[in-house]
């Protein structure tokens, strides 16, 4: 609401890249895991 529009798209878009780093870092490691 009080939030300007241009802040809050930055912020969704690092969420967004948080995320999907996450996931390709838990993949990672499984596959680390798994090769062991």
């Amino acid at each position: 609401a009080g939030v300007p529009a241009k802040l809050a798209w930055t912020a969704a878009f690092g969420l967004v890249v948080t995320l999907v780093w996450l996931y390709l870092e838990l993949l990672r490691i499984f596959a680390i895991l798994r090769g062991d």
